[in-house]
């Protein structure tokens, strides 16, 4: 298993190896040990998982404050995303700055997103089903979200506002300027 980090030091690409014959592949996407050598030693309690049907399909940027904030190991197991990560790490010298890595069930490359990050991601193809390891459980008290769309950020998303599909609460998040210190 291969780890790299992204221009951002704590966001991490994730490589599982694979091992092919005539009858297709065998890989270990998960393996605690492995991760913590390799500087990720993140107790995951909790998997998630989601599927979008159409493509241009955006969920997030969200994040959780602590005492429940989340790291997160995230994968793609059918169709790709462009997933993101931003630094909202106040005494980051990275903050507000973002990792956007593409990532597909075709390559099984996975993205590590410490805690003090927002997520998300974009559908690039139909039927994009994504699973994310978290290290805390969900706490509706301690949601928060970005605007995904918001120009201080600079992401590039592979699709245009007007045709983007968002929850009504991703659609109403608060820019980084209106966050304040959540980190």
């Amino acid at each position: 298993m291969q780890v790299i980090e992204t221009e951002i030091a704590a966001v991490k690409r994730v490589i599982p190896k694979r091992h092919g014959d005539d009858r297709g592949w065998f890989s270990e996407v998960y393996r605690a040990d492995a991760l913590a050598e390799r500087g990720i030693a993140s107790a995951f309690v909790q998997d998630n998982q989601s599927f979008s049907v159409p493509a241009g399909t955006i969920r997030g940027l969200h994040f959780q404050v602590a005492p429940n904030a989340q790291a997160k190991l995230i994968r793609v197991l059918a169709g790709a995303i462009l997933d993101v990560a931003v630094d909202l790490r106040s005494d980051s010298p990275s903050y507000g700055r973002h990792v956007a890595v593409r990532l597909d069930a075709a390559s099984g490359e996975q993205l590590f997103v410490p805690a003090g990050f927002a997520h998300g991601f974009c559908t690039l193809e139909p039927d994009t089903m994504v699973a994310y390891k978290v290290d805390a459980y969900y706490s509706p008290a301690d949601d928060r979200n970005l605007r995904w769309n918001d120009p201080a950020l600079g992401i590039e998303w592979p699709v245009a506002d007007a045709v983007a599909i968002l929850s009504g609460k991703d659609k109403a998040a608060p820019l980084l300027a209106d966050l304040g210190r959540v980190f």
